[in-house]
């Protein structure tokens, strides 16, 4: 059996919306493509009918990821959490002391993580020092690069 993924909850509604467009609205596409190509004649030697079968493959195999995504993870709970420390689904402002700029991070479940749009796993090494720390906390993180200390400015849900 898998291990369970975290999700925040707009990421599970993104992930639902997307596995919703393509079964419902790109795979009707394709269908019509298909069919159109196959009317054209000789199917042997027809690039557009081969294309659209190839696009039928990757939307079928998106389906099954996004699929497996759902099936395989659990919302991180938002009720209840303390928004005064940094957790899955949090908002967070730093000031990175030795470029000294801020910067700033959500912290989702890997399976959101997009770090150049900003988004950082709970698993990465600087989600994982972040996690549990509260404003004006200096947090010192190992990363590939070296060391990077971190003040908390600011904390709010994502």
């Amino acid at each position: 059996m898998e291990e369970k993924k975290i999700l925040t909850a707009s990421g599970l509604k993104k992930i639902e919306e997307e596995l919703n467009e393509l079964k419902v609205v790109k795979r009707k596409e394709i269908v019509q493509k298909i069919k159109e190509a196959r009317e054209q004649g000789d199917i042997s030697e027809n690039a557009e009918y081969d294309a659209a079968r190839d696009e039928q493959r990757e939307i079928e195999a998106r389906i099954g990821e996004l699929e497996n995504i759902i099936k395989n993870s659990e919302v991180a709970p938002e009720e209840g959490i303390d928004s005064k420390k940094i957790s899955i689904g949090s908002k967070v402002l730093l000031h990175d002391k030795e470029m000294d700029e801020d910067v700033e991070f959500t912290i989702v479940g890997s399976t959101e993580a997009k770090s150049l749009n900003g988004f950082i796993s709970n698993e990465s090494p600087v989600g994982a020092a972040l996690i549990g720390h509260k404003k004006n906390d200096n947090v010192k993180i190992e990363t590939p690069a070296g060391v990077i200390t971190y003040k908390v400015l600011k904390i709010e849900r994502g």
